[in-house]
């Protein structure tokens, strides 16, 4: 009888979770999970754990917490668990190469794009920002190269018109949560052959930061709409009226000229914003103090704000 693998799984934020959750139910229970320190969160600041070791600690798994694997006390640890496999899924620490060879059969990552387009930080983000017909999960062997390993198994989904940041990071957690799983069966058997990725295609998602969340009317209405689209829930899309703060989340492309923030109409259906190419209506907006609303319901109570020919961004 083959003997199961002694998995080690790193991963941090609630997209890794999911990843470890189908681990768990398909009988392939890690050994150990490394996840990032406990960081300040909330209004308190209150250390809290990361969405992984909850579900680990739930789970009975012991876990670790070392603020770099560049240590060699940290390093040491790893290896004396004596892994066969090491799977990494939206971990936040550097592998150095040390790291990566101790694993018997080496270390997998589950990355959210088809590579070897949107290596990096924030592929899902920048998939919908870009205009990209599809996306994808990549389970890859990895390298000190950032995202740079042969590629493993790949699965793909089209990206919808009306996908935002989260809708499609839903969804690729559950892709990739069902890719890993097939990834290591496959691997444990022998099955799987990596294949090397064509640098001359390598696109690259850079971090996401809230200066870039603030819409330039100058830019085109599609390109403001998909920047929408991509940065909801986070950093969120925003803009200001006489000084007043203004968070975007849902917008249509329009017809309509003018000025670049100049608002052309203004109705129950939304605000019509001239950009430096169509206009943007927006459906969905944030003030100050209170909570994502349909315009709809601004409308309702705070007409008095909006007046055509106001200028957004001032």
């Amino acid at each position: 009888m083959t003997q199961p693998l002694r998995i080690v799984f790193a991963g941090t934020p609630e997209f890794a979770a999911e990843h470890l959750e189908a681990l768990l139910a398909a009988g392939q229970r890690p050994i150990a999970v490394y996840t990032q320190p406990d960081r300040p969160a909330g209004r308190g600041q209150k250390l809290m754990p990361s969405p992984v070791k909850q579900l680990a600690l739930q789970h009975g798994i012991p876990v670790h917490q070392p603020v770099t694997l560049r240590d060699p006390a940290a390093q040491a640890e790893l290896a004396a668990l004596e892994p066969d496999l090491m799977a990494v899924v939206a971990y936040g620490l550097i592998l150095p190469q040390a790291v990566l060879d101790i694993p018997r059969l080496g270390c997998i990552n589950s990355h959210a794009s088809l590579l070897p387009r949107w290596r990096g930080a924030a592929p899902i983000q920048r998939a919908i920002e870009a205009g990209d017909g599809e996306s994808g999960i990549t389970v890859m062997r990895m390298e000190a190269g950032l995202d740079t390993g042969p590629m493993l198994l790949k699965v793909a989904t089209p990206i919808q018109p009306a996908d935002t940041g989260g809708s499609l990071h839903d969804r690729l957690a559950g892709l990739g949560a069902a890719a890993l799983v097939e990834a290591i069966g496959r691997l444990a058997a022998g099955e799987l052959q990596g294949e090397r990725q064509d640098d001359a295609l390598a696109t690259y998602a850079h971090k996401l930061n809230k200066d870039e969340a603030r819409l330039d009317w100058n830019r085109p209405a599609v390109e403001l709409e998909r920047l929408i689209r991509a940065f909801d829930p986070w950093p969120v899309s925003h803009t200001s009226l006489n000084g007043t703060p203004l968070k975007v989340f849902a917008a249509f492309v329009e017809p309509g000229s003018g000025a670049p923030g100049t608002l052309l109409a203004v109705g129950r259906d939304g605000l019509t914003v001239a950009c430096g190419g169509g206009a943007l209506r927006l459906t969905r907006l944030q003030l100050p103090g209170g909570k994502p609303l349909a315009f709809a319901e601004l409308y309702h109570s705070r007409r008095e704000q909006f007046a055509v020919g106001q200028v957004l961004g001032t």
